[in-house]
């Protein structure tokens, strides 16, 4: 991998690092837990749109990693790299078809990462009853969506390719 290259992923890797920590010490007062804007999906979005799918990956993993190390623990780990996962499968997918813009995109990943993770804890606790959560965790991962969505295009547009 040439430097610049490495210099492209350690930006992109920061900056979504960055943005995980703001979101770990903004707590936005909901009653369903774990509801966040999904700022870090952000830099997926323009990693996948501006890179491809791989780099979108990475980016994706070792800031789930990077952040699961330093803000939360292992198994907080474990759901966020389920969601996260689960979430950048159906965005690869879903951009592959061209049928779908990025705010569309986004919005699947959204619903899709809250989707993972409740999995993942509806297993760990061995009780479907978080499963009623499920509602209230597919809207916000639309709302969400739609707003990193439509600044990831923003984003996008100005960006040069990566």
């Amino acid at each position: 991998m040439d430097t610049k290259k490495t210099a492209r992923y350690g930006l992109l890797i920061a900056l979504a690092f960055l943005f995980s920590y703001i979101e770990s010490v903004v707590m936005v007062p909901l009653p369903v837990p774990g509801i966040k804007l999904g700022l870090a999906n952000l830099v997926v979005l323009a990693a996948l749109y501006r890179m491809g799918n791989g780099p979108a990956a990475l980016v994706s993993v070792v800031r789930v990693v990077l952040a699961g190390l330093t803000f939360n623990n292992a198994v907080m780990m474990l759901y966020s790299l389920a969601g996260c996962t689960l979430s950048l499968l159906v965005m690869i997918l879903l951009k592959r078809t061209d049928r779908f813009g990025m705010a569309g995109v986004s919005v699947a990943g959204g619903v899709m990462h809250n989707v993972g993770q409740l999995l993942v804890a509806a297993a760990v606790v061995e009780t479907s009853a978080l499963l009623y959560y499920l509602p209230a965790l597919l809207v916000s991962g639309c709302i969400a969506g739609i707003v990193i969505g439509a600044v990831g295009a923003e984003v996008v547009k100005r960006l040069p390719m990566l």
